[in-house]
């Protein structure tokens, strides 16, 4: 899957799409998703809303799932700790699978802010993702 085909891909979902989420980054078994940080996504304190780093790292540890699995996934739980507040020019989630069987997956995040071309942690997550069983 091409970086593309995946932001594509991605755009299915429509909060993805209304976000302006792209896939950054793609390899055998991580992912990177960029999400821009617009006064949209802001919470009364000036900085990103925690739901929308929490969207970032669950995306990105189900591509990172999706990657190892090759077959249709879904979040079957994930935990976030925010490190510290969201604040720059965008959130770069950054996955990766811990260990994959045949229908499940761990995958961790670091989600980071971008600030003047630097990448500052502002939270970890880690997630189990399934296979999605046929209706």
């Amino acid at each position: 899957m091409s970086l593309p085909q995946a932001t594509t891909q991605l755009h299915t979902q429509p909060f993805s799409k209304l976000l302006n989420a792209e896939v950054a980054e793609l390899g055998e078994d991580k992912v990177a998703l960029r999400v821009p940080i617009t006064e949209q996504v802001l919470q009364q304190h000036g900085f990103v809303h925690g739901g929308v780093v929490s969207y970032a790292a669950d995306n990105a540890l189900t591509y990172a799932g999706f990657l190892s699995l090759k077959q249709n996934v879904v979040t079957s739980e994930f935990k976030i700790n925010y490190v510290r507040p969201a604040k720059g020019e965008a959130l770069m989630a950054r996955a990766y699978t811990v260990h994959a069987g045949k229908n499940q997956a761990v995958c961790r995040c670091d989600v980071f802010c971008v600030q003047d071309g630097r990448e500052v942690l502002c939270a970890v997550a880690q997630g189990t993702i399934v296979v999605m069983l046929p209706k």
